[in-house]
């Protein structure tokens, strides 16, 4: 029986009746989730650093570093680095938080990367203004993929 069905399962993915389907958020969730970020105001460039590799073999385990130049003392420091990448399942992929007791704005981390994209870096400062980056990246083989086979 084990047997026969496993058997079912390839013939119907040969023929394609089990599609194996790409999770990608569309341009408008992506704009939708740095709009929730920075709301009415507009990020600067400028003093947010990123590093993304510009080709990437595989999604599965990206390393990304972050860093915003900020003096961190207790009238100017950056309150939150948040991540987006565009074409993710779900956009907004974290958001770091500091005080001026961190010392620095950075953090390094390991995500997962749905498919060539942009990433954004955006830093939201204690004075309530944002700056941003962003690198674009192509991957050459997909996470946050879904299906069945």
């Amino acid at each position: 029986m084990k047997n026969q069905r496993r058997k079912l399962l390839k013939a119907l993915g040969i023929v394609g009746l089990i599609p194996v389907q790409q999770a990608h958020a569309t341009p408008e969730e992506a704009s939708a989730a740095i709009n929730s970020i920075i709301g009415a105001n507009t990020a600067k460039e400028g003093r947010v650093q990123l590093e993304l590799a510009s080709l990437i073999e595989n999604g599965n385990l990206v390393v990304i570093k972050i860093r915003v130049d900020s003096p961190m003392t207790a009238n100017d420091y950056v309150k939150a680095i948040h991540l987006v990448a565009g074409k993710n399942p779900l956009p907004n992929i974290i958001s770091a938080y500091f005080t001026p007791l961190s010392g620095t704005a950075n953090f390094t981390t390991r995500i997962r990367l749905a498919d060539t994209q942009r990433v954004w870096a955006i830093a939201q400062m204690s004075d309530g203004s944002f700056y941003q980056t962003y690198a674009d990246t192509l991957v050459t083989s997909s996470a946050c993929s879904e299906g069945f086979i």
